[in-house]
């Protein structure tokens, strides 16, 4: 169904000290689903690896659902048991490695993907390894299987470095891309690198997006502000836990991956 575009969430806020804000919704951050022992990032997990983390959920009674679905249920007040799960990128591994897990333990995710770059490799990662991006076909598959599909942007590129005019193709033009693909409009958007500012945040909710990802937002609060925790193939179950007691500050992925891209032609991706 598509979103109202004029019925937009509130821009985020800053955090007031003297009044917290409620404990924002655990979301889990997972990339690609592979042999993980060439990842000088630490972002991807092994197949069985990320079959023990929602073996360890669901026997605690915790369901891992994506993004949308989990707010969902967070404002009608029923979202107690549910965790968000997230793979970022769209990596082409998704469909035989992660797919396979999460309908095994009953779960879903959200799937952010690269709608610019339809089969192609993750390029912005200068120390590699290449690895292969869902193409349309392979996001169609996904969004059939039940995953609900969200925007990582077009090429994947620091948003706080764009223009206007490419933060607009970044967040409207993927968002009318993946429309395209699979027939609904995505209602989440994920930061590439994790980066974003205020005026990222308010591009993404004028684009018609009800929702956007980072990993620590730093000051800002809300629904375009959501923190996740980074899951890599070190992270046992009592890591899991830890981290959702103490959530980690700072920038959860190495500073070689967060440098800022060489930029891209829009839909330069193979």
């Amino acid at each position: 169904m598509t979103a109202d575009p004029t019925a937009r969430g509130p821009r985020p806020t800053r955090t007031c000290p003297s009044a917290p804000a409620a404990a924002p919704p655990w979301i889990l951050m997972y990339h690609s689903v592979a042999d993980p022992r060439d990842d000088p990032y630490g972002i991807t997990v092994a197949a069985d690896r990320l079959d023990h983390h929602l073996r360890w959920l669901r026997r605690r009674g915790l369901t891992g659902v994506g993004v949308g679905a989990l707010l969902r249920a967070r404002a009608a007040g029923r979202d107690r048991g549910l965790v968000g799960l997230t793979f970022d990128d769209g990596y082409a591994d998704f469909l035989d490695a992660a797919l396979p897990a999460l309908r095994r333990h009953g779960c879903t995710a959200t799937v952010f993907v690269l709608p610019g770059r339809p089969g192609g490799t993750n390029e912005w990662d200068p120390l590699g390894p290449r690895r292969p991006l869902l193409t349309e076909s392979g996001v169609r598959a996904a969004a059939e299987a039940g995953m609900e599909i969200g925007s990582h942007g077009l090429v994947h590129r620091d948003l706080t470095l764009a223009t206007d005019e490419e933060l607009r193709l970044e967040t409207r033009s993927s968002r009318a891309l993946i429309r395209r693909v699979t027939g609904e409009p995505p209602q989440g958007f994920c930061y590439p690198y994790g980066t974003f500012d205020q005026r990222v945040a308010d591009a993404v909710r004028d684009a018609g997006y009800t929702y956007g990802c980072a990993i620590d937002p730093g000051p800002l609060t809300g629904p375009y502000a959501l923190p996740r925790t980074h899951i890599s193939q070190a992270d046992r179950a009592a890591h899991l836990w830890a981290k959702r007691l103490r959530p980690r500050r700072g920038s959860l992925l190495p500073a070689e991956r967060t440098a800022a891209p060489r930029p891209l032609p829009v839909g330069g991706g193979r």
